[in-house]
């Protein structure tokens, strides 16, 4: 009996990660985080819970589809719940390596690298590794080969026709596992409700080159660091263009390193130049790649807009192009920051000015196509909200009809048990699932923020520092006021009061712009605050900024 169990990416986007366990063995397919909202505060992830692994026993091994941080971010987590190795193609374990050293896990599993159409054996599993295209090289699908049948999962993808790398969808492949016979598709639902085809990669380089050639100053590109394509895509132009370019924010430095060293990234000799050296180029020469698509707040780009960045100064002459899409309930972070920039008089360019972006996931025709392609006898779609997964298993029905047999449609949710065995498929039970938030001291592992926020006021108190603003000028109103609960500590009168000067100092040393901005302000009263009695009293009291603008 095969035991499939989503722990999480179904009705959701994010976090994604199956088991499947036949008899005593269990294989991972993926171990993704899922970034927080803004309420959330002080987390910094969130991981599926993995109590379910803890009651089955160690898991034989972690297969990875490739390096998005929704299927990577979670490994240094279930890593020590593994007892065999994590296979992943050369990019995709290079981008997990720093994460497992990071958490002094370095060689706690062996890193199997696999190419395309290579098989491994783990157990009573035979993992086939299939070539998908996607938004960054090197992404597999993977075809599990089980005592009951062939399980296909897509992994993330999208059918690019003309890839940047050359390296072809392996149409083939699926479809000779189709005419083969397959047990079960898990696929893609992230853009069900996008009609037609989502385009190639190369469909942004008329809307850059079109930025390139009007952009008088600095060009400023911010995407995700993973996007490796897109890498490659603007180092071309701006060799093309007479442009140097610096990657900006510690995941483009790292990534681009990365890609450089196993040879997925090829830039040209002497077109790179450090973040530090942007400055002594004239302005119309440089193209700077950044983090901070999102919005986030300490983003390089977050940085440059409110003119704290080190090295990277926008002027009004330069053109800021956002070339991401908004991951839903980012869009007020991002157009913070546009705000901000534009007060900086850059010219900013996104998705719904310039086709600038596109997606790395199928859109509708494309998922009909998997479908077609592999027919199997049952579809469980994965990766998406619950809308997602449902208009899926309508457009299955459409593709399905007329079929005999008629494949059979599960709409399975995190922690279902789907068991496969001779009488077919269904779903048998639910497993233990949820969600861990995580704060990167690494010892906020909560199962739910009500608990952590519980357990964090019990330890270490509350700190609510009150602060005046003038909306108009950003000044300071009078003396910061911090009122304490919970929060004990000798000679706190002192305390309180040398903390009530940090907050003044906080505020004098920040723009006006970052002082009538309340996001901004918060946070760095937040995180100064919480610094500070972290070295005075070692203790991390929880920190909840009052700003009132006079």
């Amino acid at each position: 009996m095969l035991e499939v169990v989503p722990l999480g990416g179904l009705g959701e986007f994010g976090m994604n990660m199956l088991a499947l366990s036949w008899g005593e063995t269990t294989i991972l397919v993926d171990a993704g985080v899922m970034f927080p909202d803004p309420e959330l505060l002080g987390v910094d992830r969130i991981i599926p819970d993995l109590t379910y692994l803890q009651q089955k026993g160690r898991a034989a091994a972690l297969v990875l589809t490739h390096g998005h941080e929704d299927h990577i971010g979670a490994v240094p987590h279930v890593s020590p719940l593994v007892d065999g190795p994590i296979y992943g193609t050369p990019l995709t374990l290079a981008l997990v390596e720093p994460k497992l050293a990071e958490h002094d896990l370095a060689g706690a599993n062996p890193l199997v690298p696999v190419r395309p159409r290579e098989r491994v054996t783990i157990g009573p599993f035979s993992v086939e590794f299939i070539r998908v295209t996607h938004s960054m090289p090197d992404c597999v699908a993977l075809a599990i080969h089980t005592p009951v049948g062939v399980i296909v999962h897509t992994g993330d993808f999208k059918i690019d026709q003309t890839p940047i790398d050359g390296e072809h969808f392996d149409v083939h492949r699926f479809a000779q596992l189709g005419s083969e016979g397959v047990l079960a598709l898990f696929a893609d639902s992230t853009n069900i409700d996008r009609r037609g085809f989502t385009g190639s990669e190369r469909e942004v380089i008329e809307a850059f080159e079109e930025i390139f050639t009007s952009a008088t100053g600095k060009l400023i590109v911010a995407a995700f660091a993973s996007s490796t394509y897109r890498m490659q895509i603007l180092v071309d132009l701006a060799a093309q263009f007479d442009r140097k370019v610096a990657f900006v924010g510690r995941g483009m430095i790292q990534n681009s390193e990365v890609a450089q060293r196993l040879g997925y990234l090829r830039i040209p000799a002497g077109v790179q130049i450090r973040d530090s050296d942007v400055a002594s180029y004239p302005a119309q020469d440089v193209l700077c790649l950044s983090t901070g698509s999102q919005g986030e707040p300490m983003s390089a780009l977050s940085r440059m807009a409110i003119d704290d960045h080190r090295f990277i100064k926008v002027t009004d002459d330069d053109t800021v192009v956002i070339s991401a899409r908004a991951i839903p309930g980012n869009e007020k972070a991002i157009g913070r920051v546009i705000n901000h920039l534009a007060r900086r008089g850059a010219d900013v360019i996104h998705e719904g000015i310039k086709h600038v972006h596109v997606s790395g996931h199928g859109s509708e025709e494309e998922l009909k196509l998997m479908l077609s392609l592999v027919r199997p006898r049952y579809f469980i779609p994965i990766h998406g909200e619950y809308r997602q997964l449902s208009q899926h298993a309508r457009v299955a029905k459409r593709v399905f009809a007329g079929r005999d047999p008629k494949p059979e449609i599960l709409l399975a949710e995190n922690g279902d048990v789907v068991v496969f065995d001779e009488a077919g498929a269904r779903i048998a039970g639910k497993a233990p699932v949820g969600r861990v938030l995580i704060d990167d001291t690494r010892t906020g592992e909560v199962g739910d923020e009500v608990l952590r926020d519980r357990r964090h006021l019990a330890e270490d108190g509350l700190v609510v520092p009150v602060v005046a603003i003038n909306k108009q000028t950003g000044a300071l109103e009078g003396v910061p006021d911090i009122i304490t609960r919970g929060f004990v500590m000798e000679d706190s009168a002192a305390l309180l009061a040398d903390g009530a000067r940090v907050l003044s100092e906080v505020i004098e040393n920040a723009s006006v712009e970052e002082r009538t901005d309340q996001g901004l302000i918060k946070e760095k009263l937040r995180v100064e605050l919480r610094r500070f009695f972290r070295k005075r009293s070692g203790r991390r009291p929880f920190v909840l900024p009052v700003i009132m603008e006079i």
